[in-house]
């Protein structure tokens, strides 16, 4: 471990003692989804007027503390309740799922209630109409008859009547509809996964079938998942393409043997693998024909859970350019060939060796691994990895597909199946919704709002309304690379400030009208503590631009504390379609304003502005990679006040404690080449904000930066045209 690295559990900021929780059975709905089967039954209503809001998808302006989360309003038990900040202005809402003819609402309201507050309707969640007002709130159990239409019922607290906030036992709709049929869990996986075993004919056929169709197709819409049940293939060459998963359906990675090659090359590139993209291996061991496997990718290109039984090739044939990836939870008994990779980030892995630094090569809880040595050989090494919890995957068990949802290890050092069965839970498919291409956002909903989670199969989807994750414990899986499009400028997805969230496995792609932002964890002001299950975005990629005309304001903002963002690459386009300074317009990557959060492989590029933005306290980053966007048509262009350019990587003036290891940001302004940047990297200086082994680098000379670290860090370009990385070795 390189000298003043810590990676040991962060100050925790101190959080009100929790009073209250609810019943058994409210926590098992949160964790599963059950609520409906498991909750006591909802007073009787009348026969023409149904209980449409129990169990359904419920968000608030804020809760009080830990214990009074909005889920406790609508999970049918008189003993739990939420309770808001204390302060007025506050609301508590219900989507129910589908839009229904509405008879009453009914509001149990705890000590702490309205005096004055109203009911509002909506039919998608943004234009609202008040259907009940009051300046007489009376507290209690408060009956409100009404008629109307909505899917969305909103209590909007106007004035309390303690000093309390508003809180609510429970929050009621009735009505007739009922949200239409109830969804099924489970089914078959459709129409572009193909699901293999030892004893499967055309096996080769296929996967040289679905890769002629995905070697060069970068901004195509095929998307396609090999899954091979356990079992051992003898002579297969797996050759993987874009938007191409191949995975074993193992629990283990010994499971599923291959014993031939799981390969990526560059030669529909002529030997340049700096774009290969999009693609994915998983849970498989690899008896690689010639002795060495070779897995010559880019950004958004993920190996999990792999067992190489030989050596690992990360350059093309040819050794030609290639620019970074991302190996986690993997072993590699021989070396891993690093050769023209100009940077890698490695996690919790164990590998027999690993040759040539490039530029910035970084590795934590990594057995095997080069010792610590930046500025020069680039290796930055941290013993562990303070904070990890593995990808969720699907696999079989006897004749049912299950997901496995690893469990969370700290200060992590190796593979999580080293020593026989990961440890975690297994969460039968029967519990998803498998989405399928054609599902509107409406079904999706709904499925979330049932208390389904999602296994969304390889395909396109376009949404017409956001995507809101509101359980706790939810899994959104997607498949070979399945898109997310958000269409008429909607936010793609959402998800609320709850528990143990995990996202993974998926593409959001911005549409051509403006979104505000492509994906959210956790409304502004998030505060509930998620130290002990916290939200995982893992294989999550976004883009703007490329496949066509896409804009987005920001493109990933996190709001709730504690999360981790393991592997995204966020990516303003610089190739493809769509692409132009204003017509991919796209001013922000990542701005994270919760505290406590954990990114470990982060891979931003290209933005208008601000690649990477830091508000919130304790924030750490384990590898980041970036480039300035290549299309800034003048100086004037990305002026910051007095400026010049906008860094790749901000941390506000008002964090006390942020610290980051292994970052990298390069220029390649090749409209103007004159442009300057004056620093790679802005922080605060202050004694909680530390950074280890950063770098700049000037590709070709097409622009260069002034500094690395505000005004710390040499030019770089001495010469004029180097691409010699400047480097600091820690800040400050």
């Amino acid at each position: 471990m390189p000298t003043g690295i810590s990676v040991g559990a962060s100050p925790r900021r101190r959080r009100p003692a929790v009073t209250r929780r609810g019943i058994a059975g409210a926590v098992t709905t949160a964790l599963f989804g059950t609520l409906l089967a498991l909750a006591p039954p909802a007073p009787a209503a009348p026969a023409e007027s149904e209980l449409l809001s129990q169990g359904k998808a419920v968000t608030a302006s804020s809760q009080e503390h830990y214990g009074t989360p909005a889920t406790d309003a609508v999970d049918g038990d008189n003993g739990s309740r939420w309770a808001s900040a204390a302060s007025d202005a506050q609301w508590l809402q219900v989507d129910l799922g589908a839009t229904a003819e509405l008879s009453k609402v009914v509001l149990r309201w705890e000590a702490a209630y309205a005096k004055a507050y109203r009911i509002e309707l909506s039919t998608d969640g943004t234009h609202w109409t008040t259907a009940h007002s009051t300046t007489t709130g009376a507290g209690g159990t408060e009956t409100v008859n009404l008629t109307g239409t909505a899917r969305h019922v909103r209590m909007q607290g106007v004035t309390r009547a303690t000093g309390y906030g508003y809180s609510l036992w429970e929050f009621q709709v009735f009505g007739a509809g009922g949200g239409g049929p109830v969804l099924p869990g489970g089914g078959d996986l459709g129409p572009n996964v193909h699901v293999v075993d030892p004893s499967t004919p055309g096996i080769q056929a296929e996967l040289d079938r679905v890769f002629r169709e995905q070697e060069s197709a970068q901004f195509g819409s095929g998307r396609h998942a090999f899954l091979f049940k356990p079992g051992t293939y003898d002579n297969l060459n797996a050759q993987v393409g874009f938007y191409t998963q191949i995975a074993g359906l193992g629990l283990r990675p010994g499971d599923t043997v291959i014993n031939g090659d799981v390969r990526v090359d560059a030669g529909w590139f002529n030997g340049n693998a700096t774009q290969n993209f999009w693609r994915g291996a998983e849970g498989l061991t690899v008896n690689p024909v010639s002795g060495t496997n070779r897995w010559a990718v880019s950004q958004a290109s993920s190996f999990r859970r792999m067992h190489v039984k030989g050596g690992l090739n990360l350059a093309p044939n040819g050794y030609g350019w290639a620019s970074g990836g991302y190996i986690a939870d993997s072993k590699v008994d021989g070396q891993v060939g690093n050769y023209s990779q100009q940077q890698w980030y490695t996690r919790d892995s164990s590998i027999g060796g690993w040759s040539n630094s490039v530029w910035n090569q970084t590795f934590s809880g990594v057995e095997g691994a080069p010792a610590n040595a930046f500025p020069e050989p680039r290796y930055t090494t941290l013993d562990t990895t303070p904070l990890s919890r593995e990808k969720p995957y699907l696999y079989v068990d006897g004749n049912e597909y299950k997901v496995f949802a690893p469990a969370k290890r700290v200060n992590a050092r190796g593979t999580s199946w080293a020593t026989g069965t990961p440890q975690g839970e297994s969460v039968p498919l029967s519990k998803f919704y498998v989405v399928k291409p054609g599902t509107t956002a409406a079904t999706i909903n709904q499925a979330l709002a049932q208390g389904l989670h999602l296994l969304f199969t390889p395909g396109v989807y376009h949404v017409d309304q956001t995507i809101n994750v509101n359980r706790a414990n939810t899994i959104v899986l997607g498949l070979g690379l399945a898109t997310i499009i958000p269409d008429n400028g909607v936010t793609a997805m959402k998800v609320a400030d709850v528990d143990g969230v995990r996202l993974a496995g998926f593409l959001i792609d911005a549409g051509p009208v403006n979104s505000p932002t492509l994906l959210e964890l956790g409304p502004q002001n998030s505060s509930a503590d998620h130290a002990a299950n916290p939200t995982t975005v893992q294989d999550v990629y976004i883009r703007v631009g490329g496949a066509g005309p896409g804009k987005a304001t920001t493109s990933m903002v996190v709001n709730s504390d504690d999360a981790v963002i393991d592997h995204t690459w966020v990516w303003r386009a610089d190739h493809g379609e769509g692409v132009g300074w204003e017509t991919n317009r796209a001013d922000y990557g990542v701005r994270v304003s919760g505290d406590d959060v954990l990114a470990t492989g982060l891979f931003v590029e290209h933005f208008n502005k601000y690649d990477v933005e830091w508000y919130g306290e304790r924030g750490r980053t384990v590898f980041y990679q970036n480039e300035k966007a290549y299309d800034a048509p003048d100086q004037a262009a990305i002026q910051n006040g007095s400026t010049r350019g906008y860094a790749a990587y901000r941390v506000d003036d008002s964090v006390n404690t942020h610290e980051a290891w292994g970052l990298g940001s390069y220029s390649n302004y090749n409209v103007d080449p004159t442009i300057i940047q004056d620093h790679g990297f802005r922080a605060p200086v202050k004694p909680g904000v530390k950074f280890h082994s950063l770098l700049t680098v000037s590709l070709g000379g097409n622009g260069h930066y002034a500094h690395v670290i505000n005004d710390t860090g040499p030019s770089t370009v001495p010469a004029g045209t180097s691409t010699v990385p400047s480097t600091v070795v820690s800040f400050p």
